[in-house]
């Protein structure tokens, strides 16, 4: 992956993907582009065909924050993705180092019991997890990769009966948390490019950050469990979350998780 014109990259990928119609432009004949062409999105924009070229070339790194909007506008995204095209836009942050896992987080991940619940960092490192969360997969043992079990561990594929979406929403995840120039992450989509799926969803730019859900797992022992994921912030570590797993109470995935643990 280069890491020196993710901006234009990311230009190119969805420029790709907006219909002429869903903008008002009229498409007569054959065209060779599935998307808009670069004129059509200069138009729409308001910015010259050359300074777009620079821009999707990597020629030109620092559009202005109007640029930016406008071409959010034009290409028709979404919040997440608005904000992530902006973040592209500015200059590359230091390194991220990663923040220390706190014994007192894990505490409160322990005091939880039944719940399965588990700290991530942005690049999807599994740093601590309770009992629950371990019983519930493999791949939130504390150092394991999420991203690498999603797409490269049999046994967490057959976990997830939405696999396909599963994988959708893990890419589109850590392109919300991670700054693909950071060389961490760089390092870690690098390695996955040699998956055809992840290399596939990875092009695609979708940016969606993790967001409380309902998720469905096929557990070996337990079967079927449908639970809700919360994801919260821990204070004074700004890459770290936490995700916890809930059942309803009540309900057969409460009383299969009771019976695992």
């Amino acid at each position: 992956m280069r890491r020196d014109n993710v901006f234009g990259e990311f230009l190119q990928a969805r420029r790709a993907r907006v219909r002429p119609g869903e903008v008002g432009i009229e498409a007569h004949g054959r065209r060779r582009v599935p998307g808009l062409r670069r004129d059509e999105l200069a138009r729409l924009a308001g910015v010259s065909v050359q300074y777009l070229t620079r821009l999707e070339q990597g020629v030109d790194g620092n559009p202005s924050t109007q640029v930016v909007d406008a071409l959010a506008t034009a290409l028709r995204l979404d919040p997440d993705s608005a904000a992530h095209l902006r973040s592209l836009a500015a200059p590359p942050s230091q390194p991220h180092e990663p923040s220390e896992a706190r014994a007192e987080v894990q505490h409160l991940l322990d005091s939880w019991g039944s719940t399965p619940a588990y700290v991530r960092d942005r690049w999807f490192d599994v740093l601590m997890a309770n009992k629950a969360a371990m019983v519930l997969a493999p791949m939130y043992h504390p150092g394991r990769n999420l991203v690498r079990d999603v797409f490269c561990d049999p046994a967490t594929r057959r976990l997830f009966p939405d696999w396909p979406d599963i994988a959708a929403q893990t890419v589109a995840a850590l392109r919300a948390a991670a700054d693909p120039r950071d060389p961490r992450t760089a390092a870690l989509v690098e390695d996955l490019q040699a998956n055809e799926e992840f290399r596939a969803l990875w092009a695609r730019h979708d940016v969606r950050p993790s967001r409380d859900e309902i998720k469905r797992f096929d557990h070996p022992d337990a079967g079927r469990l449908t639970l809700r994921r919360q994801t919260l912030t821990v204070a004074g570590a700004e890459d770290q979350v936490i995700i916890v797993y809930q059942a309803e109470p009540g309900s057969s995935s409460a009383d299969a998780l009771a019976r695992l643990l």
